[in-house]
């Protein structure tokens, strides 16, 4: 998904146009987490960008994507871009710490 929103419309609220833009990213989200894995994949994972223009975005986190919309809404911004593309996820296991010796005296 690469698309440029814009939270001008003559008869609604940039808010509700905000939470459309954030239940659409949403459910694009959910479509993507639910087509069939291949065998050398863990999960699906997302590459985001956002900015108030194509030019502009910077890479963001996935979980971060409804605050960035918000502060976009807040400062007054009428359009905003957001790229969100799929990616294969790998898991990787997380380094144990050394275990220290017990001392059983």
């Amino acid at each position: 998904m690469k698309q440029t929103f814009s939270l001008e419309h003559p008869k609604k609220k940039p808010a509700r146009m905000g939470e459309a833009v954030r239940a659409r990213i949403k459910k694009y989200v959910k479509r993507e987490r639910r087509k069939p894995l291949p065998d050398d994949v863990d999960f699906w994972d997302f590459d985001c960008k956002f900015g108030y223009t194509e030019a502009e975005a910077q890479v963001v986190h996935l979980s971060s994507m409804s605050k960035h919309i918000m502060e976009a809404e807040a400062k007054g911004c009428m359009s905003f871009y957001v790229e969100i593309l799929v990616k294969k996820g790998h898991r990787t296991k997380k380094a144990r710490p050394a275990e220290l010796p017990h001392d059983n005296a």
